[in-house]
């Protein structure tokens, strides 16, 4: 099967390491990824923030590029962008009057996938150890990102990942279904309310004994992680209390393990994980997942020092 990723805008900017995992995962699948080069926001952030307007371009933008690529079903490491995709930007187009571009986003959104819901419903991957040859001896809760939860309805199918993965010590997240507190704009209209939400959730992934948080939408896993580093938090083996994606873990083998003792980034032979990125609507060039990054964006490489 071929398959589209669309990367979102955090994990492009900020933590490229997580578009590697995905394609990693899939390709171990026998599946072909490939990345329409055309690709940017979802609009989320400005359809939150009441910029309708302003929303209208950048989901035409999403639409036309994921319209014209060549794929079979698209994935994104994000449960809160695919989410938008469906419940917002029809909505935005209908409001900007262009039925037929809502058509065609109802279009797009319809064969786009949350990772854990195109592995577990499409792919059917039940156990992570052994149909994907996850391995993670490490202590770990998750935390159910809210519009994967309650938009997207993913349930357990996340949580049931990790825990079929081998050698994980699985803890569960007490009040697992509260908010983290980013909300996107919300972390910056509300900080006090946010920080106090994540001091909260803090407290929760402490109590539950594990020394890492795994989450599958990286923007609220940053808010997390961002939070633990200023306060200095610690797990329950005395190191740093930090934050791991999903994709991460579902990548880490034992012949290549993610590495949680330094900066996480996943051990990649070389450092490079192959997809086919889209140049035109009929070429099509291999190049590692870096090169899909703009260029004024950091790489996995500068993320990573």
């Amino acid at each position: 099967m071929k398959i589209a990723l669309f990367a979102t805008c955090i994990v492009d900017a900020m933590y490229p390491r997580v578009a590697h995992a995905t394609v990693q995962i899939l390709e171990r699948l026998g599946h072909e990824v490939v990345f329409p080069a055309g690709q940017g926001c979802c609009a989320q952030m400005h359809v939150n923030s009441g910029y309708m307007a302003d929303a209208l371009p950048v989901v035409r933008n999403h639409v036309k590029t994921f319209t014209e690529a060549d794929y079979d079903l698209a994935v994104a490491p994000s449960g809160s962008c695919v989410a938008s995709l469906g419940h917002q930007q029809p909505m935005v187009a209908r409001r900007g009057g262009d039925e037929g571009l809502a058509k065609d986003a109802e279009a797009v959104a319809s064969r786009t996938y949350e990772l854990a819901q195109l592995l577990t419903d499409v792919l059917g991957v039940t156990d992570s150890a052994a149909q994907l040859g996850s391995w993670f001896p490490h202590a770990v809760t998750y935390h159910p990102s809210c519009h994967g939860m309650r938009l997207l309805r993913l349930g357990d199918r996340q949580k049931d990942l990790l825990r079929s993965v081998g050698g994980i010590d699985f803890h569960e997240l007490p009040d697992a279904e509260e908010c983290c507190g980013f909300g996107g704009t919300f972390a910056l209209k509300n900080a006090d309310v946010s920080g106090a939400m994540a001091e909260a959730k803090i407290a929760n992934v402490t109590a539950s004994g594990a020394s890492l948080c795994s989450g599958g939408d990286a923007s609220c896993l940053m808010h997390l992680g961002g939070a633990m580093s200023r306060r200095g938090s610690t797990g329950a083996d005395g190191t740093p209390l930090r934050t791991v994606h999903l994709a991460e873990i579902l990548a880490s083998t034992r012949e290549e393990p993610l590495d949680v003792s330094g900066p996480l980034e996943l051990s990649i032979p070389g450092g490079k994980a192959t997809v086919r990125r889209r140049e035109s609507a009929d070429t099509a060039t291999t190049a590692p997942a870096s090169a899909t990054q703009p260029a004024s964006q950091p790489t996995t490489e500068e993320v990573s020092r």
